[in-house]
């Protein structure tokens, strides 16, 4: 009797230790990004990541609008963007892959180098978002570099 009661607890434990896929917070994750080599006249910069949200307050609302948080990890530009329209949103346990395009943003600066001159940065970026509510995301990190040429 003792250890099925210790079982049944552990059980129970093991259940209610298990993480909701949809949560308050909105979720990302990384996709992708391309093209993976561009300059300073590109002007886009697709980067792809998934998003879940239990509420879907995310996107541009009648009344508020969701953003997306972008910083060079090079150059610790930092800039944000309004979301690009989700046919799906507002309803709940959201759930998409979203395109931003960064080069929209203020993020994609040459870093100097002594002497000017052409040369290729390699950027990474960190994202974030924040949903109707304000409640921030998980922060991640793009898992591929962008070649940046500057001239």
């Amino acid at each position: 009797m003792r250890y099925s009661l210790l079982f049944t607890i552990a059980i129970f434990l093991f259940a209610a230790c298990k993480k909701d896929k949809f949560t308050t917070a909105p979720q990302i994750d990384y996709k992708s990004i391309s093209p993976k080599a561009i300059n300073n006249t590109t002007t886009s910069l697709i980067l792809t990541i998934g998003i879940t949200d239990a509420e879907g307050d995310i996107g541009i609302g009648s009344t508020d609008t969701a953003f997306v948080y972008l910083k060079n990890l090079l150059t610790n530009d930092f800039d944000s963007l309004a979301f690009p329209p989700l046919q799906t949103a507002t309803k709940s346990n959201f759930q998409a892959e979203v395109d931003i395009n960064v080069a929209n943003a203020g993020v994609l600066n040459c870093h100097p180098i002594p002497g000017g001159g052409l040369h290729i940065d390699t950027v990474y970026f960190e994202v974030y978002v924040k949903d109707f509510a304000k409640n921030k995301s998980n922060v991640i990190v793009t898992a591929e570099p962008v070649y940046y040429q500057c001239f």
